[in-house]
């Protein structure tokens, strides 16, 4: 079953910095996906306030795969630019009932 992943980071004031955003997609070497991901994105929503990550994957076990093995040594690494590092105010991930990919 196909699952979402999101997580959404509050916007604080005028900052649109994605310093750190970036530099975890620049080490993940995102132009490969890993295994099992169907789409991922990333951009503001001015109209929600947030900052918001939103994936899709095969499986659940894919993404956790991806984040185990992939994204967490990098985070644990610590931020690219610590002055403006924070967890998501939101994070989660459901079963989609239907996906269509292009």
């Amino acid at each position: 079953m196909a699952i979402a992943f999101i997580q959404e980071f509050k916007i604080k004031g005028d900052d649109r910095s994605t310093a750190n955003y970036d530099a975890i997609a620049d080490a993940l070497k995102t132009s490969s996906p890993p295994a099992g991901l169907v789409v991922h994105s990333a951009g503001w929503d001015e109209d929600g306030g947030v900052f918001r990550i939103f994936d899709v994957w095969e499986t659940r076990e894919a993404a956790d795969r991806f984040m185990r093995e992939q994204l967490q040594p990098l985070l644990e690494q610590g931020p690219a630019n610590p002055d403006n590092a924070a967890q998501p105010d939101r994070e989660g991930m459901y079963e989609l009932h239907d996906v269509v990919a292009g």
